[in-house]
């Protein structure tokens, strides 16, 4: 695996190419997916991953977010954002989970979001003028070192990208940091239980939401090292040996893999990734 400039790089164009892919109404990072797979946006018909990931008529007003959304889940459901509340998103991406957030906070509350890609944060700067949110504002930054103050947020929320992280551990630290005390985070993101060892090491794979991913136990002691308190995973959605491969089906040929040898790794790994929402806050 490269090093973790590369990997930032690499995931940063990956998704600057998915959002193009959305805005002309193709696929996003995750093309080959079954529509009822939401890993980074699959591309099904507009609104179709927004409601397979558990958004549902939050995200009816906002369609053009919506297509372009690359979650694996909805952080802000139940979550309990109250008005006048600081919501911060890791990995904002076109700025559907701030729109969302920033209905929940009402005007008195403020949503922050950090992304690392250009075009990520033009489309999510547009979408929010388009909803009229004057609370909402987009920083450029990498969520392993937060441009956010120390004790400053009520709410850290991301949908499908610390995944992503090159190093997680520091992304949990910067989330506990944030927090202010009692605060709370609302997680959504891809767990591995196990990997066929060609998509582990494939950066490929690794913007495909899938070959940096961690197991949920090791997400749950990350959390925990970090120093965030009653963490635990509320929601599973377990993907199915098809749904994997749709996640990374578009490399194969990238990766020089046999096809054959490929659908029996996929048929191993059944049932051992799957979309977790995890759920504590900062003591």
């Amino acid at each position: 695996m490269s090093n973790q400039n590369d990997i930032h790089e690499t995931v940063s164009r990956a998704y600057t190419e998915a959002l193009r892919k959305s805005q002309r109404g193709g696929g996003g990072c995750c093309s080959s997916a079954l529509p009822s797979t939401p890993c980074c946006g699959a591309p099904p018909p507009e609104g179709v991953v927004a409601q397979s990931a558990g958004y549902g008529a939050d995200a009816e007003q906002y369609g053009t977010a919506k297509a372009s959304s690359f979650g694996c889940g909805n952080p802000l459901a139940f979550a309990g954002v109250q008005p006048g509340q600081t919501v911060l998103d890791l990995g904002s991406g076109a700025g559907l989970d701030l729109l969302i957030a920033a209905d929940k906070v009402g005007p008195s509350g403020q949503v922050i979001g950090i992304d690392m890609t250009d075009a990520m944060i033009d489309t999510a700067r547009q979408n929010i003028a388009k909803a009229g949110h004057a609370n909402v504002e987009v920083r450029k930054g990498i969520i392993e070192e937060l441009p956010v103050d120390t004790d400053s947020v009520d709410w850290v929320i991301s949908n499908c990208v610390i995944n992503l992280s090159p190093d997680k551990p520091r992304v949990f630290a910067e989330i506990h940091r944030v927090l202010r005390p009692g605060g709370k985070f609302s997680i959504s993101d891809i767990v591995v239980e196990e990997l066929p060892q060609w998509i582990r090491t494939s950066i490929e794979a690794y913007s495909a939401c899938i070959a940096g991913a961690i197991s949920e136990s090791d997400y749950l002691a990350g959390l925990r090292a970090a120093g965030l308190a009653d963490v635990k995973v509320t929601e599973r959605l377990v993907y199915e040996a098809d749904q994997i491969r749709g996640m990374v089906d578009s490399e194969l040929g990238n990766l020089g893999i046999d096809p054959q040898v490929a659908a029996e790794g996929f048929k191993d790994v059944a049932g051992k990734v799957w979309s977790a929402k995890f759920l504590g806050h900062k003591g």
